[in-house]
């Protein structure tokens, strides 16, 4: 096993980043696989849809106390304890597949096991980030990890459908169960340190219970307004990106031929592994990341409203292209300040409660978008809508008009939400009115241990 010292936590790391990249593909890979078979069973839409809740629901209601847990115990073991649940869940969905029921509940099940195993992988795995490797190196090192996101988007489209037309879908739910196997290989053979206890949450009478320790991020997050800021604005940005994600592909069919989709859909995902290189290479630089943050968010708004201006391909193309590059600037910025300002022993809750906070809003645009668009806007833009005299002499009438005009609603309403959050001190300011948490030297650690820490006061 590789011992942590000062000088080699970045090769740890990367370590491990190996091992979670290759699972990330596997896991692309097995979503993309999973939904092909669903349809194919099904032929419903909404069991298809059913999916994706049973990725995000069942993960957002557990990842507090997901995050307690990672501020308890042994991050490491926890990280593997997360890949082998997670590919016991995706053996369980293989054997589903090959024993051919006609009852899917079996199915969803072992879905929204899988999601609650990578609840408790997350947490341990970023907040073992600042325990590795300098504050100075953190925006490289987040941004190697959306880089690995978006590698992992680009390519399971690919190698999923040749894949799957040669050694099926179940062969395909094996390889994911192989990539598992891989991460949790490489996590065997490093070592992650543990954070110090802070004296005050060392030296307190009674210990907290573990119900109180997970409410711990959301009250460590409301006592400080820069935070709180920054967590709304993100919870708005996810409501606002996952409308973008339904209403892409209608948008592009109602202009477009299917090749066309595949093109701009490349262009999408090439300026997501192109802003994630960016940042992996320059991430680190930057004076200022709550600018990244801002002026991201800005470049991300307009280049929704150039998404919905004209039905032409080119123009939808460049804006994908620029809306997703602006994505891992976004990330890798933001989540860089949280690793900064938050204590390292509090890191996993903290985490936790910001992703439960900022991604709930997604089952609400997945819920919202179809409809508003089939129900409201497309109606209102047809040749003889209720808009077509208005709003539909700038943008045009018929199929996809509507949907184009709500691209400009959510840019606009992006592009003001990021300049409120410019306009608003507590969050234009949050890096210089929070302390850093961590020192610019290698963090003070303690070995491993394989009960409970103790418990921290509350804040």
């Amino acid at each position: 096993m590789i011992q942590y010292t000062k000088n080699n936590g970045m090769r740890i790391f990367t370590i491990i980043w190996v091992g979670q990249l290759v699972s990330l593909l596997g896991g692309n890979l097995f979503g993309f696989a999973v939904g092909i078979w669903v349809l194919q069973k099904t032929e419903s839409v909404t069991l298809f849809a059913l999916i994706t809740l049973c990725n995000i629901l069942p993960g957002l209601i557990i990842a507090p106390f997901a995050g307690a847990i990672a501020d308890r115990y042994d991050r490491r073991r926890l990280m593997i304890l997360g890949d082998t649940g997670a590919a016991l869940s995706t053996l369980a969905v293989a054997l589903i597949i090959w024993s051919e029921t006609t009852a899917m509940w079996p199915f969803y099940l072992a879905l929204i096991f899988g999601t609650l195993a990578n609840a408790f992988q997350w947490p341990a795995y970023h907040a073992s980030i600042p325990m590795l490797v300098a504050k100075e190196q953190l925006g490289r090192v987040n941004g190697m990890i959306q880089t690995g996101q978006a590698v992992g988007m680009l390519l399971a489209p690919i190698l999923g459908g040749v894949l799957v037309a040669t050694i099926g879908i179940a062969g395909v739910i094996l390889i994911d169960f192989a990539t598992f196997a891989f991460a949790v290989t490489t996590l065997l053979f490093v070592s992650i340190p543990m954070p110090e206890r802070a004296p005050e949450e060392t030296t307190s009478g009674k210990k907290p219970s573990l119900w109180s320790d997970t409410a711990f991020g959301w009250r460590y997050i409301k006592a400080r307004p820069g935070l709180l800021s920054l967590l709304l604005f993100l919870a708005a940005l996810n409501l606002f990106a996952t409308m973008v994600g339904v209403l892409d592909v209608p948008l592009i069919l109602s202009f477009a031929s299917t090749q066309v989709l595949g093109i701009v859909l490349a262009a999408g995902g090439a300026g997501l592994l192109l802003g994630g290189m960016a940042m992996a290479r320059w991430g680190d630089k930057l004076p200022r990341r709550i600018d990244g943050v801002i002026g991201g968010a800005i470049a991300a708004g307009l280049f929704m409203i150039l998404y919905g201006i004209l039905p032409s391909a080119i123009l939808v193309g460049i804006a994908a292209f620029g809306f997703f590059f602006a994505i891992p600037i976004i990330n890798t910025c933001e989540f860089t300040i949280w690793q900064v300002k938050v204590e390292r022993d509090r890191l996993g809750r903290v985490l936790s409660t910001r992703r439960t906070i900022a991604q709930a809003t997604q089952p609400i645009a997945l819920l919202a978008a179809g409809p508003l668009a089939d129900y409201i806007f497309e109606p209102a833009l047809s040749t003889d809508g209720a808009l077509a005299g208005t709003v539909g002499r700038v943008l045009g009438t018929g199929d996809g008009r509507g949907i184009g005009f709500m691209f400009v609603i959510i840019g606009t309403a992006l592009t003001l939400v990021a300049i409120s959050g410019y306009l608003y001190p507590r969050m234009r300011l949050v890096e210089t009115e929070l302390p850093d948490a961590i020192p610019n030297t290698p963090p003070p650690v303690k070995e491993p241990v394989d009960g409970p820490a103790t418990e921290p006061a509350a804040a």
